[in-house]
């Protein structure tokens, strides 16, 4: 079993597989993208499976999947394969923009692989495109519907992005009221690969509440796990439920679980914090998986306790794209 210096237990990976992104979302990175690292810096599918294995021998018992997009990687459905025959993982899941997973869909039922976020910041036409800058609204659009009609169990994380996206929040929830999906407001968060400003924060989770009370006071809060980053409400009336994540804010830190491997193999014990150690070179000049799990340890024993204190590691953090951290 994982536990850090703060007592926390860890048994939550988010595994990126890849930097690489095919939407250019402005919250994200420049344009131009960035500079996204060559193909033998990432981690091979071989070594995300071995990595998958010696963290869940250590007592990691979920995994989600992240990139980037994680479909970017043609490989992917081999990891994802692997991962459900591994014993003593007990859920997997996929963050995706939903552009590429079209052709999988129905494998990933077959696998069992259930659990999918859908990263989607507006619902009119012009706004995602002006957001993602590029023209994939109507494949994101029927491949979320055929999630959610083929019984999968979808989250719908929307940033909440000032002067762009607001004027969607109550849109989306009365679209999705009569379909069994979460969906999730976050906080804008300052990796944007120095794409633009980040000075503060505008739309707090407190600001986007009141923001949707006025449309629809008639709410109840739902119990949440202790370790659970999102807030949740259920509106009268509704099937579909809605989360606020105050990823800025960062009310959860105390009872954080997590620990970030990114596609290069950096290990990120805190969202806010910098890179701790490397896992690719360690498992490419030693085969004993034993090394691994030690680095694991000593760099938990080691975690700040909080996203604010691990900020304080480095004046660099706003500099940095979502896409090479890992979602």
């Amino acid at each position: 079993m994982l536990v850090d210096n703060h007592n926390r237990t860890i048994n939550y990976l988010r595994l990126a597989v890849t930097d690489r992104c095919n939407l250019r979302c402005n919250y994200c990175m420049p344009s131009e993208g960035i500079n996204f690292e060559k193909n033998d810096k990432l981690l091979t599918i071989e070594e995300l499976s071995r990595l998958s294995k010696i963290v869940v021998e250590q007592g990691i018992d979920k995994i989600r999947i992240t990139g980037g997009e994680p479909f970017v990687r043609k490989d992917l459905m081999v990891l994802l394969r692997y991962l459900t025959e591994l014993d003593g993982l007990d859920d997997i899941s996929i963050t995706t923009n939903a552009t590429l997973i079209g052709p999988y869909i129905s494998e990933l039922k077959t696998l069992g692989i259930n659990n999918i976020n859908v990263s989607l910041d507006a619902i009119d036409r012009e706004t995602f495109e002006r957001i993602t800058r590029r023209d994939l609204y109507d494949t994101v659009h029927n491949n979320l519907i055929r999630l959610i009609t083929e019984g999968f169990n979808v989250r719908i994380n929307f940033i909440a992005l000032e002067n762009q996206n607001t004027q969607d929040i109550i849109p989306i929830l009365e679209l999705m009221k009569h379909y069994p999906v979460s969906v999730r407001f976050l906080e804008e968060m300052p990796f944007n690969g120095g794409s633009r400003s980040f000075d503060a924060l505008s739309w707090s989770y407190k600001k986007i509440l009141e923001h949707i009370k006025t449309e629809f006071p008639d709410f109840e809060k739902l119990p949440s796990p202790p370790t659970s980053t999102s807030i949740n409400y259920k509106i009268k009336g509704h099937t579909s439920t809605f989360g606020l994540i105050p990823s800025f804010t960062r009310t959860f830190c105390g009872s954080c679980n997590r620990l970030r491997i990114t596609a290069t193999g950096d290990v990120i014990t805190c969202l806010y914090g910098k890179p701790v150690t490397n896992l690719r070179d360690l498992m490419r000049s030693d085969n004993e998986n034993e090394s691994v799990q030690s680095a694991l340890v000593r760099v938990l024993n080691k975690r700040a306790k909080t996203g604010f204190e691990a900020q304080k590691q480095h004046s660099s953090v706003f500099q940095s794209s979502m896409t090479s951290i890992g979602g």
